[in-house]
Order: C-alpha cells, then sequence, then structure tokens
C-alpha cells in the first residue's frame, strides 16, 4: 500500500440517516487512512452504499523513481462495498511518452455528462504546466485500444458496489516522446462505428496544440469520417486544420478545414490529426470537435453512378438523406447509406442545387433506406412581368426517375399583397382528403397560405376529384409527398399549374367542376384549428348538363357565437333574379338543397367568443333531372297529336273531294283577317293547287261561330253585323271532322272579279307563314270572296250560297 490514501465520504453533505463511527461513542462524517495506518469503522445502517463513497488514489512518481509499469492492479482489496473510485496519479517528464494500453473489449468515448450503462467509467486527463486537460470519458465496450500521452497522466475508475471487476482493465507503459498532447488509437475489428470528441470537450481545444487520431482498419472495409459538430477559436497566427494519412495517397498530409466534407471510402489504416493555433488573447473562441468514424464493408451499388440534370432549373435545392439518421453510440452496429459525389467524398446528406448537372453515386445496400427532400423558390414582385404567365408546378424528370423515394418536393410561391395565385389542373382535378372520403392515390398536396399575421391551411388534396381551379391570397406554400412506388408511373401525368393574378377579396376561391357521377366532399381551410376570424371562403361549384345537384351540410349549425361581427353561408344559384340562401350563426344552416343551376357556396366567419372552432363540410352529389322526364314526355305526345291533327284533316279533305259538295260560305270573322298588303307567296313559287279558288274548297272557314247565323239572320239585320276581327276567340263548342285552323287567304275589297280572275290561286304550303293584321273599322265589311260580283259587302256571297242550299233541298 505504499503510498496511497483511502477517503470515505458521504455522497452528499446534507444530513444522512446512516453514520460512518470509529468507535461506540464516536462517529465522523469523513474518514481518511493513509499509506501505513490501520483504522476500523463501522455504518450504524444496513445500507451504507446510498450514502457513503470510497476514494482511493495512488501517486506514482516516474520522473525521481522507478516506473511500475504493467497491469495495473485494484488494490489494496477486501474494501467495503462502497461505489468506488480508482485514481492513479502518474508524473513523469515533458519529454516522455506514457501508454494506457487498454485490453479488450476496449473503450467507448463518451461526452463527459453521459453515464455509461454499466457505470464502469474511465477518465484519462494530464497536465500542460499547471492547466488539467480532459483527454476524455469513456465507457467499456469500443474502439479505443490505446491512448498515449506526453508527460504524467491521471488515470481513474469509477466502478459500482455491486461490480464484479477485479481487474483495472489495462496496463502503464513506457514509450519515446510523441511530440503532441495525445495520441488516441481506434481499433476496428469488423463493420462498427466510432464516436470521438477532441480533449475538454464541449470546452476547448488547449491553444496551439496538435493531437492525433489513429485508425486501424481491416483492409476488406472501408472508413469513412464525419465531422458532427465544431466550432473554431479566433486565431492570430496559423490556422485552425485536420491533417489525414491516408493509404494510397500522392499528397499527405493531405489538409482539409473543418468545415469541408471529409475523406470517404478509405481503404486501410489511416492517422487524422487536429491542429489548433496561436489564439487571440482578447476573444480566443473555443475549438472544439465531434466527429463519426463508420467502417463497413463495401456496398453494392459504389460503381453505379447517377446523372441529375437541374441544368433547366432555377431556384431549386434537393437533398438526399437517410429515412432515419443513425442513433450516436449505440451498441449495435447498423450500415449506413452514403451519397457521394466522387470516390472520396461522401456524406451521409447531399444537397444539389439547380443551374448544373450533378453526378452521384451510392454507397448502401438498400436505396429504400435513403430519401429525397426538394424545394423550388416562385416570386412575382411585379404584375406585369409574371401576370398570367403559367409555371408548372411538377417534379422535374432526373429526381423523380432517381431509385431513390421523393418523401417530398415544396414549391414556394412568393408576391406582395396585391398579387395572388392562381392554382389550376385541368385535366387531373384535385380531390380534397376528407375522412369520408380518402386520398388514395400514390401522392397527394399540403396546400398553405401564409402571412406575418395568419396561417390558412387549405387542406390535403390528391389528383382525381372535381377541383379545377383554386385562388389565393398572400405567400404560398404547396407540398407534395409521395406514397409507395407507384409515384414514379403516375407522376408522368402531373399537371398542376399556378399563374400570378390581380387581387381578389377572399381569401380563398375554389372553381368545382365534377362529372355527372362524382360525389364531392367539401370543407373550410384550417379543418382542425378552425377557420380564422372574419376570413372568407368560396366556392364556386359547377352543375353539370341535364343533371341537378343536390348540397347537404355535414351537420345542422355552425355551432359557435360571434363576439364581433357574424358569420355567415350564402347559397346563390348563377342565375338571373336568383334567390339567395343566407344563413348567420344563430340559425340553422340550410336543409339538403336541389340546384339546378351553376351556385355558389360562401362561407365567412366572425371573431367567435371560447374560441370556438368554425369547420363545415358539405356534400354536393348529382342526379338527373326530373323536368327533362317531363319535356320528354310532353315533346311525345305532343307530336303523336300533331300527327293526329293531320291525318284528320287529310282524311276530311279527301272525303269533301269525294262528294263534290259546294262548302258552306259562312266563315268566322272572329278567326282573323287576311292583311292584303303583305305578299304571302314566295317569289317565283307556283301556286301549289292548280285549280282556281271557286274550284277548291281553300276559302271554307273550319270555325263556325255559333252566334254567327246565316242568310236570314244577315237580311234582318240588312247586313249591318261588323265581325270582331281584331280578337281572336278560340272555339269552344263541337269542332267535327277538321280540327280549327287559320284562313289561309283573303283579299281586298277593292278587287274586282276580272282582276281576282288573272290573279293565280295562292294558297299555303304547311311550311309556310301566314299573317294576321287588325282590320281598319270601315273595311269591316270588305272580307270579299274572289267569287264576289260587284264592290258589295259579303251578305251577297253569303245569300248566294243560302240559295244553293234552297236548291238541293
Amino acid at each position: 500500500m505504499d503510498n496511497i490514501t483511502i477517503t470515505i465520504k458521504p455522497r452528499s453533505y446534507t444530513p444522512q440517516p446512516c453514520k460512518m463511527c470509529i468507535s461506540h461513542t464516536s462517529c465522523v462524517t469523513e474518514l481518511k487512512i493513509m499509506s501505513g495506518q490501520k483504522k476500523q469503522f463501522h455504518f450504524d445502517c444496513s445500507t451504507p452504499e446510498k450514502y457513503f463513497v470510497m476514494e482511493i488514489q495512488r501517486n506514482i512518481d516516474c520522473i525521481t523513481g522507478s516506473c511500475p509499469f504493467g497491469d495495473v492492479h485494484l488494490s489494496p482489496s477486501g474494501l467495503p462495498r462502497l461505489n468506488k473510485t480508482f485514481i492513479w496519479n502518474v508524473k513523469a517528464s515533458k519529454k516522455v511518452g506514457l501508454q494506457l494500453k487498454f485490453s479488450t473489449p476496449w473503450l467507448r468515448q463518451i461526452g463527459p455528462t453521459e453515464p455509461c450503462p454499466d457505470l464502469v467509467t474511465y477518465n484519462i486527463s494530464n497536465c500542460i504546466d499547471t492547466t488539467t486537460v480532459n483527454i476524455g470519458t469513456f465507457c467499456r465496450n469500443g474502439s479505443v485500444s490505446r491512448v498515449k500521452v506526453q508527460g504524467g497522466v491521471v488515470m481513474s475508475l469509477q466502478i459500482p458496489w455491486d461490480a464484479s471487476l477485479t481487474t483495472s482493465g489495462f496496463n502503464i507503459a513506457n514509450r519515446s516522446s510523441i511530440k503532441r498532447l495525445c495520441i488516441i488509437e481506434s481499433t476496428f475489428k469488423g463493420a462498427s462505428s466510432a464516436t470521438l470528441m477532441s480533449p475538454n470537450y464541449p470546452l476547448g481545444f488547449p491553444e496551439d496544440e496538435l493531437m492525433t487520431w489513429q485508425f486501424v482498419v481491416p483492409s476488406n472495409l472501408r472508413a469513412s469520417v464525419f465531422f458532427h459538430n465544431y466550432s473554431l477559436s479566433n486565431c492570430e497566427r496559423k490556422e485552425e486544420r485536420v491533417e489525414y494519412y491516408l493509404p494510397g495517397s500522392i499528397s499527405n498530409p493531405e489538409v482539409f478545414k473543418l468545415s469541408d466534407t471529409q475523406p470517404a471510402n478509405i481503404a486501410g489504416d489511416f492517422h487524422l490529426s487536429l491542429q489548433g493555433c496561436d489564439q487571440d488573447a482578447q476573444n480566443p473562441g473555443i475549438l472544439r470537435l465531434l466527429f463519426q468514424v463508420i467502417v463497413q464493408h463495401p456496398q453494392n451499388e459504389e460503381n453505379v453512378t447517377y446523372f441529375v440534370d437541374l441544368s433547366k432549373e432555377r431556384n431549386l435545392t434537393m437533398t438526399i438523406l437517410p429515412n432515419l439518421m443513425p442513433s450516436e453510440g449505440r451498441l449495435a452496429f447498423e450500415p449506413v447509406c452514403l451519397i457521394c459525389k466522387d470516390p472520396r467524398t461522401c456524406d451521409h446528406n447531399l444537397t444539389l442545387t439547380s443551374g448544373t448537372v450533378h453526378r452521384i453515386s451510392f454507397l448502401c445496400n438498400d436505396l429504400q433506406r435513403l430519401k429525397i427532400t426538394a424545394e423550388k423558390t416562385i416570386a412575382c414582385w411585379d404584375i406585369r412581368f409574371c401576370h398570367r404567365k403559367s409555371y408548372a408546378l411538377t417534379v422535374p424528370t432526373s429526381i423523380a426517375q432517381l431509385p431513390i423515394r421523393l418523401d417530398k418536393f415544396v414549391w414556394k410561391l412568393l408576391a406582395p399583397e396585391e398579387i395572388n395565385v392562381e392554382i389550376v389542373s385541368p385535366s387531373l382535378k384535385l380531390q380534397q382528403h376528407v375522412s369520408e372520403l380518402k386520398c388514395n392515390a400514390s401522392y397527394s398536396y399540403g396546400i398553405v397560405s401564409t402571412t406575418q399575421r395568419k396561417e390558412l391551411n387549405l387542406g390535403v388534396f390528391c389528383p382525381g376529384g372535381a377541383i379545377e381551379k383554386i385562388q389565393m391570397r398572400d405567400n404560398i406554400t404547396i407540398t407534395l409527398r409521395t406514397f409507395g412506388k407507384r409515384f414514379l408511373n403516375e407522376s408522368v401525368n402531373q399537371d398542376l399549374k399556378m399563374s400570378f393574378v390581380p387581387f381578389i377579396k377572399e381569401e380563398c376561391i375554389f372553381t368545382v367542376t365534377p362529372d355527372p357521377e362524382d360525389k364531392v366532399y367539401l370543407q373550410t381551410p384550417n379543418w382542425y384549428d378552425g377557420l380564422p376570424p372574419h376570413v372568407t371562403v368560396s366556392w364556386n361549384i359547377t352543375v353539370p348538363r341535364k343533371q341537378a345537384a343536390h348540397l347537404t351540410f355535414s351537420k345542422d349549425r355552425m355551432g359557435i357565437a360571434c363576439e364581433t361581427g357574424r358569420a355567415y353561408v350564402n347559397i346563390k344559384e348563377q342565375k338571373p333574379r336568383a334567390e339567395e340562401i343566407v344563413r348567420r350563426e344563430d340559425e340553422p344552416l340550410p336543409e339538403p338543397l336541389d340546384m339546378y343551376h351553376h351556385f355558389w357556396v360562401n362561407i365567412s366567419n366572425c371573431k367567435p367568443v371560447d374560441k370556438k372552432l368554425l369547420s363545415l363540410q358539405f356534400r354536393v352529389t348529382f342526379m338527373q333531372r326530373k323536368t327533362d322526364l317531363v319535356v320528354i314526355i310532353a315533346a311525345v305526345v305532343g307530336a303523336g297529336l300533331l300527327i293526329a291533327i293531320g291525318f284528320i284533316i287529310c282524311c276530311i279533305r279527301k272525303k269533301k273531294k269525294k262528294n263534290q259538295n259546294p262548302a258552306v260560305g259562312v266563315y268566322n270573322a272572329n278567326v282573323g283577317v287576311y292583311n292584303a298588303n303583305i305578299n304571302t307567296r314566295m317569289p317565283g313559287k307556283q301556286a301549289f293547287f292548280r285549280k282556281r279558288r271557286e274550284d277548291n274548297n281553300s276559302h271554307v272557314y273550319a270555325v263556325i261561330d255559333e252566334a254567327m247565323v246565316y242568310g236570314h239572320l244577315l237580311k234582318e239585320s240588312k247586313g249591318s253585323v261588323d265581325p270582331e276581327v281584331d280578337v281572336y276567340r278560340p272555339f269552344d263548342g263541337p269542332i267535327g271532322d277538321v280540327p280549327p285552323t287559320p284562313p289561309p287567304l283573303s283579299f281586298r275589297k277593292e278587287a274586282k272579279v276580272s282582276d281576282a280572275q288573272d290573279l293565280p290561286s295562292l294558297t299555303l304550303t304547311d311550311t309556310e307563314i301566314y299573317t294576321f293584321a287588325h282590320h281598319k273599322p270601315e273595311d269591316s265589311q270588305s272580307n270579299g270572296d274572289t267569287n264576289s260580283k260587284s264592290n258589295g259587302d259579303m251578305s251577297m256571297s253569303l245569300l248566294e250560297n243560302k240559295e244553293q242550299e234552297g236548291s238541293m233541298e
């Protein structure tokens, strides 16, 4: 027990329920036992390990005496079952290097506050002049096999009270000067990783010092170095850097800045050194470094090169990265995927920018463990230069065709307040993702409108719906996310486009153009957080031809109360004099509605009380119009009736011709008067009837007015009855065999017999137009037939016909 000091002290100096006593009457708080001393003590509790710790310190002087090189033992033995800390303080000349060699399973470096799983912890430090430098803290089971230090070293080992550890696990050897602060050797036997830190981490590396890490790598494995965290000091002279001695390199040492991408895919042993600088005395700063070395087998994809052509893109960046970053310091090693710009420049992440063609390769045994994220900015600051200019919101082909899943592609659409954004999907159209109708496509779009005051999340949309256009205010972020392997094929048909348009009053306008078989579900933006106060959203819904829309809200009321303003739901068909349906927040929402024309749905929010949310959903379905069926039936019935009437007329005319019976020359003056000033005969057209008017029945009127009496009535009235020629009165009595039809012809009263005989017989075909005109009062008795012998009134013709009737009798 030469030069050993044992100290037993409480874990904390607060009052303890357990005491350490050196006699039956005397108890002490702390007990120190020096070399050559023998003391007896006991604890007055059954669990002293909860309240006391033991520190065993051994001082070894290698400057004036001989050093006990070799295995270091845990002595003395038979110590109480307390948590113990063994400390070996070895003093040596600054020109001498000391080596601490560890037995397997070697050590793993951890952060200064990180605990070891088995609570067995090593700490190594040394002194530069009067300053103590912490080389590092280590646990068992790692790759650190040796640590070499310049001058003296302080080695500590913490062992829990219940550990079965019987040896220190290291030995001390004398070595020549290493001319640097320390050398840490890390030996890899197989695929694994090691996380290492600079001395004093996270505090600063000593000024103008040099240290080295040596890595022993089997020839069948490859090593890659990654700097995860570092900071630089303020240098007055020299420059902080790292230097590599790489196998096969013709330019050793290869110098890198800490900000550079570090070497990867290294075959064989290599060295890495960290060099400090002379720091500014007033503002020294901190030089520190935490890095990782990954050693694994060569991967399958290292010889395959891919070209990513972003030469025609603008304001685009894409990043390839792992789905999940490897956890630092984990015990179970899993090979990582690396992305390389060249054989020695690889990293977990790789960012590519637009304007050039990139050449990349992968060190990865499973490319499904990688993903791609991309972002593109489209901005318009002056509407004169970008109004109605269309921008395609599609994934570049060179990105979509990579054998890596595209996780998301973000478009940021930036414009001042007076310029708005219009998104159009003309062929695929968009479907809003709702719980009743979820998206099942291989990709979707998340659309968010943002300002400094609020954020309006429009929702998630996918292709294959009825929303053709969305107009929005403010800056817009559209995030495309993919699901599964189908996106590679479906991405070819993307048709989403955007353009900048003038200012709109609403925060958002949806244009919905569904197909007849569609069932459309729509809901207000910010579905989970509620529509923001004083925000208005509109839907312009097209009703397909020959269809009727059935509009249904998912709940009966808005479910809010307003603190300021009013919340409204407005529904209005797009037709002249359409009635507008308006509901306030204190009124029930409309019952299901049938809409026969294109219509608007407008929802406006107030400022609700009690932070209540306004979230509305409605459904639009389509059915064939019922009125169309009525029109079809009416048209069929009407057509059948016309055919029957035409058939009856033909039969009657044939019958009259067969009987050769002169028609009764009585007509209803109420039917109409022929306007002799209008020529009803088409130019150059021959009369349809070849017989003269007195030889055919064209002058026979089909309507007989019972109010009108034949000759004897005319004689009694002396022909003073004036027919009412300016009013048409439908026939109310029996019509007989012939339906009522308008008279085909009538002539001027001034027409003489000779003139009438010289006129060709005029008649109207079924397709010609006849004209009615109001008769002048003075011409009320001038509706004579072409058989009249003089300018007498119509009674002459009537009397002649009466005489003919008498002779026939």
